[in-house]
This record gives structure tokens, sequence and C-alpha cells, in this order.
């Protein structure tokens, strides 16, 4: 069964930085575009990053270009998005999606706050 987990999320300060991890398994995750998103009380899904298979592609939402890092381990099945300099904005809760072809798959997310 294919699965997404994320992970790494939690609070932290104004300014501070966290990495996030999205495994896959069940399923050939390194033949999968990855894409993060991420979703605020009140509002709709955001699209945050986005990486290629290979990791050559690489792009970016631009509230968060130049802060955020997305690059992926195809041999740990594993993508990371290193959050440097964040702000009370980026309160979310974070979701990685696997995409190939018209397979599509979510993880549950991982919450981040950032709060004094």
């Amino acid at each position: 069964q294919a699965q997404l987990v994320e992970s790494g999320g939690g609070l932290v300060q104004p300014g501070g930085s966290l990495r996030l991890s999205c495994q896959g398994s069940g399923f050939g995750f390194s033949g999968y575009l990855i894409k993060w998103y991420r979703q605020s009380p009140g509002k709709e899904r955001e699209w945050v990053a986005e990486i290629s298979t290979t990791g050559i592609s690489i792009k970016y939402a631009d509230s968060v270009n130049g802060r955020f890092t997305i690059s992926r381990d195809n041999a740990k099945s594993t993508v990371y998005l290193q959050m440097n300099s964040l702000k009370s904005e980026d309160t979310a809760v974070y979701y990685c999606n696997a995409l190939s072809g018209s397979r599509n798959y979510w993880g549950l997310g991982t919450q981040v706050t950032v709060s004094s």
C-alpha cells in the first residue's frame, strides 16, 4: 500500500529553522514528482515547492523562495524541505504529494507553528 509520511514539524520562533521530511513507501518513489503544500486554518491549500524525479528541476512559490530549500534522497525514498527565516505566516499544516501520471498520493501532514 502506497504511503507518504511527513515529519519534522513543531513550534519554532520567528527567524528560526525547521527541516521537514516526507518518506514514501509501497510505491516507486524515485519515479514520482514530489510537491509540498501547506494549509492554514480558513485558507485554501497552497503549493509551496516541488522537485522532479532526479532533483534537477526545482520550483518554489514566491512566498518561500530564498528561504526554503527542497531536496530529495531517492535511496531513502525521502524528500526534505529545509525552512529557514521562518515567519508567523508560515504557520500551517504541511503536506507532501507524490505524482506520476494518474497516480497521486498524499500524506497526512505535519504541523508547523511559528510563534514567539
